[in-house]
């Protein structure tokens, strides 16, 4: 597909459940000049998802706005299905109609063939469009963020992502690489910020290279810091406190992704063309009213195997979900009520167990501390040491809101305006051109 020069560019970033009233905070202290402009230039929009909370998952969000389409229309429930749903994309749209089109990391989408560059969010494994070297750091991407509960990353992966480093990092970047490198070694949160300034520097790259007419970046970093460390925040203005060998009450990484944020989004509008600039969230977090602890399982297919669970295949899925795959609905009968057999000393079930049929989608959902001579039971038998079977995550601080934010470098938004449907973004990006 040909660049049509005569169009305007609209890049769209996804900046995953960031909480514009937490901006807003930072931006009245000086502390991110690029979103203080925006705002006061522009102002911002509320959006509004699902009414049943089940349903305000960014997995199912993100497929409405690239769709158009409310949850009740598309009904993709899990993260991975959205590859199968056989849905038309806004990229497709907007490539039908003659224009040029990139994405980097889109939340569930399936590939689009007819993109000038298109790479996969790190938990959905489907084609990768790119450059060969691109197409291995994505790889390396993959291993890392699904292991990242462990800080580790694989010889083969850590030599791909250092020469991913090499040919899309930009140099001025890589003080601030080196940093959140070594400070990942022993904090959950650098590594986050340290994924979303590559996924950023490699989209700039892939940008400059193709200059596609419309482009979509999604950003996951701030999300997940805001789950498991808001209480560190300024902005925050409830009581809980992370406990200080969890996270110094000194350190803000809420902060500190904005920040990498708000430098981005200058970037983005000073690209060649000064392209439009659209901004959403799909949904925004708010804080938990008690401390939930988040675990993985170390080994998947270790642990299913030695509670004598019947299986074909696992796949780890983000932070403490995975997918269990069987030979038959009988075998995944089986398995899923193996899993929901598990449980506590106390009583508290250790999975939760969604059976499609011929898979499960499992949670490990104990949300108590896991110390060592803790065990649990299933019907099969028993685990003498759970805590030998996980590992700890993080702690949740925020939960999900249906109500996320829009922010158009092209319009002017008021927040105090009734919030619109998000699967509206779909013709609003349309309308773009």
């Amino acid at each position: 597909m040909l660049h049509n020069p005569g169009v305007p560019g609209l890049l769209f970033l996804e900046l995953n459940e960031l909480n514009f009233e937490y901006v807003e905070h930072y931006a009245r202290r000086g502390l991110l000049p690029g979103f203080a402009r925006l705002l006061a230039a522009h102002g911002y929009a509320r959006t509004r998802s699902e009414d049943v909370y089940d349903h305000v998952e960014p997995w199912i969000q993100w497929i409405t706005v690239h769709t158009g389409k409310a949850y009740r229309e598309h009904r993709v429930f899990r993260l991975g299905d959205g590859a199968r749903a056989g849905l038309r994309q806004i990229w497709e749209e907007l490539a039908a109609r003659g224009l040029k089109v990139g994405a980097f990391s889109p939340m569930n989408a399936p590939a689009v063939p007819e993109a000038a560059f298109f790479v996969p969010d790190p938990w959905t494994r489907t084609s990768v469009i790119a450059p060969a070297w691109m197409r291995r750091a994505y790889e390396a991407i993959s291993q890392a963020v699904g292991d990242n509960a462990q800080g580790r990353i694989r010889p083969a992966s850590a030599l791909r992502l250092l020469v991913g480093l090499l040919l899309y990092g930009r140099l001025k970047n890589w003080p601030a690489y080196a940093s959140e490198a070594l400070t990942g070694l022993r904090n959950h949160w650098p590594r986050a910020i340290f994924l979303d300034r590559f996924l950023g520097d490699c989209f700039l790259n892939l940008w400059r290279r193709t200059r596609p007419d419309f482009a979509t970046l999604f950003l996951n970093g701030a999300a997940h810091i805001q789950h498991h460390c808001m209480f560190n925040s300024p902005a925050y203005p409830g009581p809980n406190r992370n406990p200080a060998w969890y996270l110094p009450q000194d350190v803000d990484p809420v902060l500190e992704i904005y920040r990498l944020y708000d430098r981005l989004l200058a970037e983005c509008l000073e690209l060649p063309g000064r392209p439009r600039v659209m901004i959403a969230t799909g949904l925004h977090q708010d804080p938990v009213d008690e401390p939930v602890f988040y675990w993985r399982l170390r080994d998947h297919t270790a642990f299913l195997q030695r509670i004598g669970c019947e299986f074909v295949s696992v796949e780890a899925r983000m932070s403490r979900d995975f997918l269990v795959n069987c030979a038959d609905a009988a075998q995944s009968a089986r398995a899923g009520a193996l899993l929901r057999s598990g449980k506590a000393p106390d009583g508290t079930p250790l999975f939760e167990v969604d059976d499609r049929g011929r898979s499960l989608f499992v949670t490990l959902s104990y949300p108590h501390d896991i110390e060592r001579g803790l065990r649990a039971e299933f019907s099969g038998g028993r685990t003498e040491e759970l805590s030998e079977e996980v590992v700890f995550v993080a702690i949740k601080n925020g939960h999900h809101n249906g109500i996320g934010y829009f922010l158009d470098t092209g319009a002017r938004s008021s927040p105090q305006s009734e919030p619109i449907p998000l699967g509206e973004l779909w013709q609003r990006m349309v309308a773009a051109f």
